[in-house]
């Protein structure tokens, strides 16, 4: 092979070098545990104690079906599977929480911003999303736009290809947002009722800040969404995951993991991670600890505050009553307007 056959292989192999590493992981914290999945979690804390019923507590999609709040019959005539319906006191308890949600993370300091729910390639690309979760999204390949898995993508893009001054970090934002996902790899999991959904609502929290700051960060965002927990007196615990359970892009995650009485066990509402320079060196977001330095990358952290549907869900199962009514919450009770959710009428008027 010849200087200049080689020459021209040079932007092909290059090519072939950028797809490569694209699809190697963040490394993981020292502070992570070994394992290989959820049973090599630590269980860091617990709060609360799970409520006792003189009755047997019913799952969420019954409770919801007899009091005329949910329809999945009818979210089934309009999309499919894995999507639902909320009606009535169901869907003002659904917006209650997004507002309470966001009220929370801007008394914590966080922007609310209100981002597009459909972004570009290069933009779920420096997010950390493609190609690893590509069979996972919904896109139009027209305009090559994907409709985005969380608001975590538009918020850490937010400042992309930006260098930010050391006295703007940390920088905290949040979002509400619809969320898309195809779910192809939970065949047969969670079918029924509103665990896992092609789209469901939540609220984001995302943090931007030094490297030397990146744990600290971890900690007060899961703090922050450990707090909308414990102001909804639902029942939760916080667990560590090992380095075989962390996503693709983090480097250390806590999920917070609220208590589900139908199944008997806790299940995961919020995950926090915290993902170093990973997204920041595809987004290329970097910062200057004073004018003359040389750029640095930020870390970024992003975290659950929270999945809608699944606090609306465990709302139901953890505050249902005898009479087949569910309490409300006290801190939801200014934003629903209403203490308790009584039986509608299944007509739609």
């Amino acid at each position: 092979m010849g200087i200049e056959q080689a020459e021209a292989r040079i932007p092909l192999l290059e090519q072939r070098l950028h797809e490569l590493l694209a699809d190697v992981p963040n490394l993981p914290d020292a502070g992570v545990p070994d394992g290989e999945g959820p049973e090599d979690n630590i269980e860091v804390r617990r709060w609360g104690t799970p409520g006792t019923f003189d009755f047997a507590p019913r799952p969420h999609w019954e409770i919801g079906e007899s009091l005329g709040i949910l329809d999945f019959e009818r979210a089934a005539k309009l999309s499919g599977s894995r999507f639902t319906l909320l009606r009535g006191q169901g869907a003002r308890l659904s917006r209650a929480l997004i507002n309470f949600f966001l009220d929370r993370a801007a008394a914590a300091g966080y922007l609310e911003v209100a981002p597009p729910f459909l972004v570009s390639r290069d933009t779920m690309w420096a997010t950390g999303q493609l190609t690893k979760f590509s069979d996972a999204m919904f896109s139009d390949p027209e305009p090559d736009l994907f409709l985005i898995p969380t608001a975590e993508v538009p918020l850490t893009a937010l400042r992309r290809d930006e260098i930010l001054a050391a006295d703007e970090l940390p920088l905290r934002y949040t979002a509400y947002s619809p969320c898309f996902r195809k779910e192809a790899g939970a065949a047969g999991k969670d079918t029924r009722g509103m665990m896992r959904l092609h789209q469901f609502e939540k609220v984001e929290l995302v943090r931007l800040c030094a490297p030397e700051n990146g744990l600290e960060n971890l900690e007060q965002l899961t703090s922050d969404a450990e707090a909308l927990l414990r102001t909804l007196e639902l029942p939760h615990r916080v667990v560590l995951l090992c380095a075989g359970d962390t996503g693709f892009n983090s480097a250390k995650t806590y999920d917070l993991e609220v208590w589900i009485p139908s199944q008997g066990v806790y299940r995961e509402i919020s995950s926090c991670s915290l993902c170093t320079d990973f997204q920041a060196r595809r987004s290329n977001i970097r910062f200057r600890r004073d004018a003359k330095a040389k750029p640095e990358f930020v870390h970024t952290l992003n975290g659950s505050g929270l999945a809608v549907g699944r606090t609306l869900l465990a709302i139901l199962e953890n505050f249902q009553q005898a009479d087949g009514s569910v309490r409300i919450p006290e801190a939801l009770v200014p934003y629903t307007r209403f203490d308790r959710i009584e039986a509608q009428a299944l007509v739609v008027r």
